[in-house]
């Protein structure tokens, strides 16, 4: 399987320092879950170059592209702000892409996590998982990292950019 070997690759590399973990304990897990897979792979084919995190000694593929994976970019939050949209609507948003695709959009404490990894969304942003308190008020949040800093930031949901986009992840 292709979508394997991209990742076993990623592995190998040890970018997040996988110590103590054998490959063929992660591909078991995976090709015993081909649905989670299937996933991955949407991932991956969205652009998000996915890899292994470990967060409290649990096991995650996440999108680790350097910068807000360019195939989900220029989106409003959600349907409602995407149909509420007065002028030029995208095609989808954030959430429908998310439905498609299987995976769970960060939410602040991963995106932090994540980024204490390496450095990512430097360039970019990503728009994070927002508080049901804030979505009714018809905003959404987003992060990213400056000056060695990670920030959120917020914007009404209907707001869209070409340089922001979201990342997601998946538990193994």
């Amino acid at each position: 399987m292709e979508i394997i070997e991209i990742l076993k690759n990623r592995f190998v590399l040890n970018r997040f320092n996988h110590k103590n973990i054998s490959w063929y304990d992660i591909e078991k897990r995976l090709i015993n879950n081909p649905e989670k897979l299937s996933i991955i792979k949407k991932m991956e084919d969205t652009g998000g170059e996915v890899d292994l995190i470990i967060k409290d000694n649990e096991y995650y593929f996440v999108d680790c592209s350097k910068e807000s994976p360019k195939l989900r970019t220029g989106l409003c939050y959600d349907k409602e702000s995407r149909v509420n949209r007065k002028n030029f609507p995208p095609s989808s948003s954030v959430m429908e892409m998310l439905e498609e695709i299987g995976s769970e959009l960060l939410d602040e404490a991963m995106y932090r996590y994540l980024q204490s990894l390496d450095d990512f969304d430097l360039k970019t942003s990503s728009w994070i998982k927002t508080p049901i308190e804030i979505r009714k008020l018809k905003g959404a949040l987003f992060m990213d990292k400056r000056y060695n800093a990670t920030f959120v930031y917020h914007n009404s949901a209907d707001s869209y950019y070409s340089s922001r986009g979201f990342r997601t992840m998946i538990k193994i």
